[in-house]
């Protein structure tokens, strides 16, 4: 069987999917993202003058993802059940990871690399004046489960 892009109709349109006639079942989506930044950047971030990255990370992330369907413009709004972003330091920069649930007729992909991405731009953005050659890299779906396409991890 041949797959095809369902965002598109019969004629090559963009279109957004109908989802009216699905079931809801728990969908869970976890994605991750790594900001990479030189060694004393990493070391400063507790210093921070305008508050703890992290923390402003965390709380964009979770924003983010609640927001997915006004900035991808054929995703649904969605009532999001969870949504969940952790930051670990490294030695050469700050991995986010992140993690929605919803109980619904679609899937939480998008939302959660949506909030991994927002919450590296907001990395990023609180400690530009330290080092504006950061690299947000590794932007990715760690793993999905729910609805017909079932499971799958990376």
């Amino acid at each position: 069987m041949k797959k095809k892009l369902s965002h598109y109709d019969e004629t090559g349109q963009a279109r957004m999917v109908d989802v009216s006639e699905k079931a809801a079942t728990k969908r869970t989506a976890r994605a991750r993202a790594f900001v990479r930044m030189k060694p004393s950047v990493v070391k400063a971030l507790p210093e921070n003058s305008k508050g703890n990255p992290l923390e402003v990370a965390r709380i964009a992330g979770v924003m983010a993802a609640k927001r997915t369907h006004e900035l991808i413009p054929m995703c649904h709004p969605l009532a999001l059940s969870h949504v969940g972003v952790e930051t670990t330091v490294k030695r050469d920069g700050v991995l986010i990871e992140t993690s929605v649930t919803t109980m619904g007729v679609t899937g939480v992909e998008m939302e959660a690399l949506t909030a991994a991405s927002v919450a590296a731009l907001t990395v990023y953005d609180m400690t530009k004046a330290l080092d504006k050659g950061m690299v947000i890299e590794a932007l990715e779906l760690v793993e999905k489960t729910g609805g017909k396409s079932g499971h799958w991890k990376r």
